[in-house]
């Protein structure tokens, strides 16, 4: 083995000393990335509330059930106790309390099954939210866009684009599929004039409806009233209205009367005031009220949630320019889509208007001034320099067809 000599000529080994290792520390993230990530993360309300109200529901549901099935098998031991029946019958009563029991038990097991997916969900979307930084927030958002998109291609029931979308993109723990296929079996059957399942649904969640004074049971039993006058069956209307629309007269008489008079007035009436109720719009009215309460009850918007984001750019793009059939295609709102969104949104307050020529759509600032036709109108320099030089020192203008020599243009100051 060869050591190298001592640069002091002695051949023994050369003891270096290790330097020290140097870390230079990451630069301080600029403020305005954190401010803009935390108010991004106000945004996220949807995304945790929706899981959370299922979690509830789910609980309540399997706390009833329980309640309900326990009673009925104390009451029937009860029974059993206290009466002296053969050995015979019973062994056969015993023997159904305890199928009862075992049914009860695979119930329990089921349901919790179904609410520790349900908490499953609620802390992948808190972890979710928790992994958000600065340094991954470009793949954090990315993962937010699709969750949008999966949002809205549920909202116009494509579910299986949905799903796919879901999967592929590892978020399935994030999107809330069930929850809208739930909403969609009481939608279509509404679109069919069927109000059984909306009135299932009421009645899963009759305690937070009430809380919030819905009054969509009662458009739902009025309609099915209205179903039974339209189809001339007048005796099973009374029966109908005597069980299940006479408990809201304390609350909803003057509603009720101009109902109950369609028995007098019938379906074929002229009468505005009661064709109306006969209109098969009123359904849609059902679904669209049923919609409502549907995202209200978990939080959720009434909007898609790309819509409302979309509509946030647009409303700093939105100007009447912007409407015009010159508007420029580098403009969203040159699209007939952004347009009906835009349409609802104020105009956006421009501090600093920009002034873009109507021929070449350039931009006109001090480089390419503005030149003033003698009719008021006013175009690019750039722009009616081309023209000139086409047209032998002629330029046009394309609004009104007036026609002046270049020399004749006087130049705007933008100030």
């Amino acid at each position: 083995m060869e050591i190298d000599p001592a640069t002091n000529g002695n051949t023994d080994t050369v003891m270096t000393e290790s330097t020290p290792t140097i870390t230079t520390p990451s630069p301080p993230v600029p403020a305005s990335r954190l401010s803009h990530l935390a108010e991004s993360l106000k945004l996220e309300h949807q995304l945790l509330r929706v899981p959370f109200e299922h979690y509830k529901k789910t609980i309540r549901a399997n706390h009833r059930a329980l309640e309900k099935e326990v009673s009925s098998v104390v009451s029937s031991v009860g029974d059993l106790a206290d009466n002296n029946w053969s050995k015979d019958v019973a062994v056969s009563r015993l023997t159904s309390l305890v199928s009862r029991l075992q049914g009860l038990k695979r119930k329990l097991e089921e349901g919790s099954n179904v609410e520790n997916l349900q908490a499953q969900r609620c802390r992948a979307r808190i972890d979710h939210l928790d992994s958000a930084n600065v340094e991954n927030i470009t793949e954090w958002n990315d993962t937010k866009l699709k969750r949008i998109l999966v949002d809205y291609l549920l909202r116009m029931s494509y579910f299986d684009t949905a799903s796919k979308l879901s999967e592929s993109s590892n978020i399935s723990d994030l999107v809330d599929i069930d929850i809208f296929r739930e909403a969609k079996k009481v939608v279509d059957a509404l679109k069919r004039r069927e109000v059984a399942s909306a009135l299932a649904w009421c009645a899963d969640n009759k305690t937070r409806l009430k809380k919030s004074k819905s009054k969509l049971e009662f458009q739902l039993r009025l309609q099915e009233f209205i179903e039974l006058v339209r189809a001339d069956n007048y005796k099973q209307a009374i029966i109908y209205a005597r069980k299940y629309l006479a408990p809201w007269g304390a609350t909803h008489m003057n509603e009720l009367q101009h109902v109950l008079a369609t028995l007098a007035f019938k379906s074929t009436t002229e009468c505005t005031k009661y064709k109306v109720l006969f209109e098969l719009q009123q359904w849609d009215a059902l679904v669209h009220q049923f919609k409502q309460e549907f995202c209200k009850l978990y939080g959720m918007t009434m909007e898609p949630l790309l819509n409302i984001y979309l509509q946030a750019g647009l409303s700093a793009l939105k100007t009447p320019y912007g409407f015009e059939e010159g508007c420029t295609k580098e403009d969203p709102l040159s699209q007939e889509s952004f347009r009906k969104l835009a349409l609802p949104l104020p105009y956006s307050k421009q501090e600093h208007s920009k002034l873009v020529c109507y021929i070449s759509k350039e931009l006109m600032d001090t480089e390419n001034p503005p030149q003033v036709f003698p009719n008021g109108y006013v175009y690019s320099t750039k722009a009616l320099k081309e023209m000139s030089d086409k047209n032998e020192g002629e330029v046009k203008c394309p609004r009104t067809g007036l026609v002046c020599k270049y020399t004749d243009l006087v130049k705007a100051y933008i100030s």
